[in-house]
């Protein structure tokens, strides 16, 4: 075998990260996003600089920054076709039936636009849904199969 090859594969093989630490967003209005995860998702605030300002969250797994846009009114709405950077974010859900209770408790809210209702990823046994929430951003909630 090729030892420059080998020494690349090496290099390359070995892991640097341990997973996202953070995902962090830039919203339209962080109270009405952060209220959405908390009474939505169960998810809790960790920290605050209202200054800024940030709130973020978390489930325990993973934690989210909602930053706040210094202004919305004139602020860019997410286009997922044309803009560089996020296209969505997923958050996993313990189950398919988790997945179809989450789907009609999101239904009922006028803040949340449902992209499609829970569906087959594929040709796998997962599933999964996507909606807009408050704040303009793009979720995925999946269920692995």
């Amino acid at each position: 075998m090729n030892q420059a090859l080998d020494s690349t594969r090496q290099t390359t093989s070995a892991i640097t990260t341990q997973g996202i630490h953070h995902l962090g967003l830039t919203v339209e209005d962080i109270h009405k996003t952060a209220n959405f995860f908390q009474k939505q998702l169960g998810f809790t605030v960790v920290g605050e600089v209202p200054d800024y300002p940030a709130i973020f969250l978390s489930d325990g797994t993973t934690m989210l920054t909602f930053w706040q846009a210094l202004e919305p009114a004139s602020a860019m709405p997410f286009d997922r076709h044309h803009n560089i950077g996020l296209h969505h974010f997923a958050l996993a859900v313990k189950d398919a039936d988790t997945l179809e209770k989450l789907h009609w408790q999101l239904s009922d809210l006028d803040d949340v636009a449902i992209e499609f209702s829970p569906e087959a990823l594929g040709q796998s046994n997962s599933r999964h849904m996507i909606c807009t929430i408050p704040g303009g951003l793009r979720v995925e909630f999946f269920a692995a199969g």
